[in-house]
Parts: C-alpha cells; structure tokens; sequence
C-alpha cells in the first residue's frame, strides 16, 4: 500500500486512500437475501458517527431525510458471462473476457462464410504461450476470435466471428466476470445474485455489476414507491476498468477508462423536473452518479445523451445533478473511493470506513451498503 506523499496536499496523495482491510472483511458470497445487508448511513451535515442499520430500512431513512417526490437513479445494465474458453489451433487454452458491450457491437455478414457474423471488439486474452497476430481461437459453440492487436494492460483489439445469437452464445458457454479480490470460480448462484433484479435483458454487457443495486429486491422498490419516492433509469455499461487501481502519486495525474453512458429522454425529464421543484436525487451506485455526472460535463446541462465518458471526479469536484448516493464499500486506492470522498470529504469517508470496519461490515461487490445523505 502507498503511504502519503508530504508534498502532495493530502486529498490529492493516493496514500491518503489506504485502509487496512482484513481478508475475512471481504464479502466473497452474497447474503442469504438480497435486502439483508446492513446499511451505513452517514450525514454529511452531521459531524456524529454514521448510523448502523439494515437495508430494509432504506426507505423509511430517505422519507426522513427527504420530501415525498425525491428522484432515485439507477443503472439498468446487465452483467453478461464475458468470461469464456476456448482453444488455439495447437490444443492450448484460451481464456477471453470480453469488453465490448454486446449492443454496441457494429455487427456485419461475414464475406467469405456462408451466415456467419462478424464484429470488431476489445478483450482480454490469456494465454499460456502469447497468441500472434491474425491467429484464431475457437470455442464450444459457433463462435471464433481473431486477435487483431494488442494494446495496454493486456486489452486486445479482436474479429469475433459466429453464428445465430451472440448474447444465447455467451449465456451457454460463459462464466460470470466475478470481481479478482473474491477469489474464487463463478457458480449458478452467481448467475442471479451477481445481477440487479431490474436489469433491461436489452443493455447486456457489462463485465462488473453495478453493485449497489445489488441489494433491491421488489419489495425495497414498492416500499420506496409507496412513500412518494420517484424512480428512472440509466446505463452504465460497467467496464472492467471500475478494477484497476489508481497508480499515480498525486491522484490528479491519474487518467480514468471510458465507459459507455445512456440517459434517455425520460430520465432527463424527470430529473428536470424533480430539480425544478428542489427535489433531490439519489443515485444507486457510483456508475450512476458517473452516467449523470458525465452527461452533465458533456451537454452543460441535463438532458438525454448517449456516449463515452471518462470522468473522474475528485475532492473539489462540484457535483451538479447528484445530491446523495447508495454505495457499497470500495478498494483502497481506487477511483471509486476517490469519487466517494469528492462527496462526502475524504476524512470522512476514511472514518466511515474505519467505523465500518470496527463494527464488523462486509465489503466490496457482494458487501454491505453505504448511504451518503
């Protein structure tokens, strides 16, 4: 771990983002119910320690905090099983993660293969011995990858070729991209825990949940409904950036992964018109306050936009469509406890997180929740 850099002002240091993180803190399966994670619930206009409570209790903290009409977002996306394996023509193993959200794929006939497809898309490749240029790989299924190109930090410009339906493909033969940190292979309770329950089957293709959401169940939402709390939508395709750690010394330097945004027309009238009333919104989760946030800096202003962003958002940042945020738990060093501290100040993010950590909460993908008011 970094420690703080002296002549870094100690928001912009990375060291000022490490915590000592048990291994038996990290919650490596999910909890026996959706909703029965615990909920730390700091006020940052407060200066007492954060209030312990359970997930179910959401509601009824929001309807305190809140007036009736309050907006909550959240990422719709869903998380495909990228992760598949395959084999080179000498018999080794491939292993491919595939990065390229299936909607955005620009899908073409192949010329010289009958019904086959083709697309350009970026992936990881892991190899025992390193792929070549122009070389395929095959799998169990209609389907093969020509790596085209390699870039950094092992991400591969690739041809995948295949026939019928890509997306029932990798629902066959692929494996659910679980986090690194949790150790372990993916199972088929991973198949619908790793997953919000509003997910759109339509916007398949992040390689990481939007964990956050991870904890609503239907009854959270019609409780939530029930107190007059308004409900819309974005997308975040979640890239397998959201994983790497910040390395710069001085946060600042750091550039963050792109990743691709929807906020569709309706989503930016309902946020218009909570703002215009002086209603908040809360967003569900880091990518989307991202989505909000980098359509914001895109367009000036709120309103429907689809694109890439690359935001990064750090102490000192003023955020101009988020008022709160559901969270879980993050990395140290990571863009995401970054982002976090830009909301609620980076002290007391780390004495959240410290009392966190004393009162026994689980952290990271499948942890316990953080609701910043």
């Amino acid at each position: 771990m970094t420690t703080p850099d002296k002549d870094i002002p100690q928001d912009f240091s990375l060291g000022s983002y490490v915590y000592e993180l048990p291994q038996e803190r990290i919650a490596r399966r999910p909890a026996d119910a959706r909703d029965g994670s615990r909920l730390l619930v700091l006020d940052r206009g407060q200066n007492g320690p954060p209030m312990d409570l359970n997930f179910t209790d959401l509601p009824e903290v929001l309807a305190r905090r809140f007036p009736a009409g309050a907006l909550i977002i959240a990422n719709n996306s869903r998380v495909i099983p990228a992760r598949v394996f395959g084999r080179r023509k000498t018999g080794g193993r491939v292993e491919l993660l595939l990065l390229t959200p299936l909607p955005l794929l620009a899908v073409t006939a192949c010329s010289d293969a009958g019904d086959w497809l083709c697309a350009e898309a970026e992936g990881l490749v892991r190899t025992a011995k390193r792929m070549k240029q122009g070389e395929a790989a095959e799998f169990d299924a209609p389907l093969r990858v020509v790596l085209l190109e390699r870039g950094e930090y092992g991400r591969c410009r690739l041809r995948l070729e295949w026939q019928g339906d890509l997306q029932s493909i990798m629902n066959d033969i692929g494996h659910m991209p679980l986090p690194p940190y949790l150790e372990r292979e993916d199972d088929a309770g991973d198949r619908e825990r790793y997953q919000t329950t509003y997910n759109d089957a339509a916007k398949a293709g992040s390689v990481a949940a939007p964990t956050a959401g991870l904890h609503f169940t239907p009854q959270v939402r019609e409780a939530l409904a029930a107190k007059g709390f308004g409900w819309a939508e974005v997308t975040l395709y979640v890239g397998y950036g959201t994983f790497s750690p910040v390395r710069a010394q001085d946060i600042r330097e750091h550039a963050m992964h792109a990743e691709h945004v929807e906020v569709p027309e309706a989503t930016a009238l309902a946020i218009r018109a909570a703002k215009a009333k002086g209603l908040p919104v809360v967003c569900v989760g880091t990518t989307s306050a991202r989505s909000l946030e980098g359509m914001f800096r895109a367009c000036g202003e709120v309103r429907a936009f689809a694109g890439d962003t690359d935001i990064y958002i750090t102490p000192g940042y003023e955020f101009r469509v988020v008022d709160a945020l559901l969270t879980n738990f993050h990395l140290p060093e990571s863009s995401l406890l970054i982002m976090v501290s830009a909301l609620a100040g980076r002290a007391r993010i780390m004495e959240a997180y410290a009392a966190a950590l004393a009162r026994e909460y689980r952290f990271f993908s499948y942890g316990d929740a953080m609701l910043i008011v």
